[in-house]
């Protein structure tokens, strides 16, 4: 007779508690805090992961209603991640400082699920492989949405089939004019194009937070990992995955500010 299924054994609860192991000697009290809140990012990454996969099959569709509603699980999820970042701050860096050195090289730059959040968003980069230790698994994997079609081109495709096409620079500028500028007839449109850029927007937000807790915790120490640290994330933030979203607010309205 197979055990009752419970709370604990559902969620593997024993296996879940079991992977917080401290390297300090003894180990550091906010050493815990330092893995959960890693972990749980790595755990929203594979949800996001998830939602964005199931976003793509949506868009294929022309499901309007079930991508809205990826969407805003999405957005909910962004917010959570940012606010994490609060959480890791009441660590302070001396604190931190007591058991970076046993992170060594270790870092977050190696963190296969967001870097196949950005190949799936279309933020690619083929040299960032030789910097990443990956099993064969993990490199399949990346590998995989390095070549499938990004976000993006799944979005611009179903544009083009709505009748709005977004094949260049100009024409993705002008359908994205011609949406903003007439809402009403094309809502449904006009609130998608919202939630692309609020997407963008919360993960500029997330890598934001993220730079400015690097810098208040290390300054501008070498990232454990070999990386220039506050140095390397800088340049991440200007990384759009709709470019043309936030360029197309300048020719919006009647006015000419320039």
């Amino acid at each position: 007779m197979s055990e009752r299924l419970t709370y604990g054994s559902y969620l593997k609860v024993e296996e879940l508690l079991a992977l917080q192991q401290p390297l300090s000697e003894p180990a550091h009290h906010d050493e815990l805090l330092f893995i959960v809140i890693h972990q749980v990012y790595e755990l929203w990454f594979k949800q996001l992961l998830h939602e964005l996969d199931a976003f793509v099959v949506a868009c294929d569709a022309d499901d309007l209603i079930r991508m809205g509603k990826i969407f805003r699980r999405v957005h909910a999820i962004q917010r959570v991640l940012e606010e994490q970042v609060d959480i890791l701050e009441t660590m302070t860096p001396q604190e931190f400082n007591r058991f970076r050195d046993r992170l060594n090289p270790a870092s977050g730059f190696q963190s296969q699920q967001f870097r196949e959040l950005e190949f799936l968003c279309g933020l690619r980069d083929e040299r960032l492989f030789s910097h990443l230790v990956l099993t064969d698994l993990q490199r399949e994997r990346l590998m995989a949405r390095m070549h499938a079609p990004s976000l993006p081109e799944h979005l611009a495709a179903f544009f083009a089939r709505a009748g709005f096409p977004c094949a260049t620079h100009d024409e993705t500028i002008a359908s994205y004019r011609n949406i903003y500028n007439d809402e009403r007839t094309y809502a449904a449109l006009y609130l998608l194009l919202e939630d692309c850029i609020e997407f963008d927007e919360r993960l500029l937000l997330w890598r934001g937070r993220h730079v400015r807790m690097v810098e208040r915790m290390i300054g501008h120490k070498r990232g454990t990992g070999g990386s220039s640290g506050v140095g390397y994330l800088q340049t991440t933030l200007e990384k759009r995955i709709f470019p043309e979203l936030w360029e197309v607010r300048t020719y919006l309205g009647s006015e000419n500010y320039g």
